[in-house]
């Protein structure tokens, strides 16, 4: 099943379906869930529950013109340091909601460039979050750092503040292709954040890389992927890189006719993979790698991997709280999301209230769906015994289920009395397998290349 003319056969080079790091993915949210809503399920976790917490910072000095993100670009500290204060306000909100003894299992900081923020801020920040809902047993606090906004006196404030694992982008090493995707930031300035990173006994590193860009070869990639190796990552996200110049105004600046076809792309995917798995790295999911004592790969040895927006997860906290312009949090009754303009979340949490603008309530078959298709997303299996336990769905319904699934690829798949199995040669069909699970309306913008 690696021959490209089957894969063609099945539309892995046609497709356009969702990443799957939520179900139902984003575009389908509505405006259902609104901020007194969303302070209800707060106010409604047990005492003394497991929370992760996700802030979102979107600002950035310079916009990477390959980054579809929500973001904007600032030169001076004042936008950031007026939503710093914004942060603080709607942490204030959350407290007021919190029933007592909430710990974090995750803190994680994303954007646009936490570290954006001076060292002052980050001491802020930290200590308001920490002060709210402190840092539980094994808990991990996550940071994205842009290894060209970063020093060690802001390193110092984020490692006294408790961060334990951190994150870099890498994209790509090549100066070309650096160049066509208007991110500059060579090897040494990489290498000497990672340095400084674990100079302050911060020991796990995160990292990504990107395949699918403009220029991108199976020579440049094999490149960079040795060039990160020497950096001695614990994670590694392989992601592809989704062209949306209609969506990401920036991409525009990207010429399309330098991007790999959906085929070169498989085949730049593939040169990253066996160099990871040369170096002893374990495979997670469809695009993670991780070594062989990091927590992802117990995680997925143990069957207890999970997927949310940040991509693949060994946290087992049920409740996702995100705090900022346009995060999303996750609560067993559904995902709600705030105001994507910092703008009006500004202004909703000035007056006191959430900036939940839109969300879903989970209904009908939701949650069975969505742990259907996370299954296929972290194990490349569905295991009936499992959902027959914790779902309500006769073993004929699911059955007939699988058959659909299986015939919509020729039969590809493994399917008997203990479930479905994706075998090896079929994993780059993962996603489009897993859209066969998908019972909304999948003509929904948001989608991007199977591969």
């Amino acid at each position: 099943m690696t021959l490209k003319p089957q894969l063609a056969r099945l539309g892995l080079f046609d497709a356009k379906v969702p990443r799957y790091t939520s179900y139902p993915t984003a575009p389908h949210f509505s405006n259902d869930v609104g901020a007194d809503l969303f302070g209800d399920w707060i106010s409604g976790i047990a005492p003394g529950s497991s929370i992760s917490l996700y802030i979102h910072v979107p600002f950035c000095r310079r916009l990477c013109w390959f980054c579809a993100c929500r973001t904007q670009g600032t030169q001076t500290d004042n936008p950031v340091i007026a939503y710093v204060d914004v942060l603080k306000a709607e942490l204030d909100l959350l407290a007021a909601r919190l029933p007592e003894g909430v710990t974090l299992s995750r803190l994680h900081w994303g954007g646009g460039t936490p570290t954006l923020l001076n060292a002052d801020l980050m001491r802020e920040l930290a200590g308001r979050i920490l002060q709210i809902v402190p840092l539980g047993p094994d808990a991990e606090f996550s940071v994205e750092i842009d290894p060209n906004e970063i020093d060690e006196t802001r390193l110092d404030a984020l490692a006294e503040a408790g961060m334990n694992r951190a994150s870099i982008g890498v994209q790509d090493f090549d100066d070309e292709i650096q160049k066509t995707i208007g991110r500059i930031q060579s090897y040494d300035v990489t290498r000497k954040a990672a340095e400084m990173i674990r100079a302050r006994g911060i020991s796990s590193l995160n990292a990504d890389i990107l395949y699918g860009l403009p220029h991108q070869t199976k020579a440049r990639m094999t490149e960079s992927v040795q060039k990160l190796l020497s950096l001695n990552p614990d994670r590694v996200a392989l992601y592809g890189y989704a062209h949306v110049p209609w969506m990401a105004k920036r991409q525009q600046l990207i010429p399309s006719d330098a991007l790999p076809t959906p085929e070169q792309r498989l085949e730049l995917f593939e040169t990253a993979r066996r160099l990871f798995l040369w170096d002893n790295y374990a495979e997670i999911g469809i695009d993670h790698f991780a070594t062989q004592d990091d927590g992802l790969t117990h995680a997925l040895h143990a069957g207890r991997l999970k997927r949310n927006f940040q991509g693949y997860t060994d946290d087992q906290a049920p409740f996702l709280i995100g705090l900022g312009a346009s995060s999303i949090s996750r609560f067993p009754q559904g995902y709600a999301q705030n105001a994507p303009a910092t703008s009006a979340h500004t202004k909703a949490i000035r007056e006191g209230r959430f900036s939940t603008s839109r969300g879903h309530l989970f209904k009908g078959q939701d949650v069975l769906r969505s742990r259907l298709i996370e299954a296929l997303m972290c194990d490349f299996q569905i295991n009936s015994n499992e959902i027959l336990r914790d779902y309500d769905i006769s073993a004929a319904e699911l059955q007939q289920m699988y058959a659909k699934a299986n015939s919509a690829f020729d039969g590809l798949l493994r399917v008997d009395e203990n479930g479905l199995f994706i075998p090896p040669d079929a994993r780059a069909l993962t996603r489009m397998i897993a859209r066969s699970f998908d019972a909304y309306d999948l003509s929904k913008a948001g989608h991007s290349s199977a591969i």
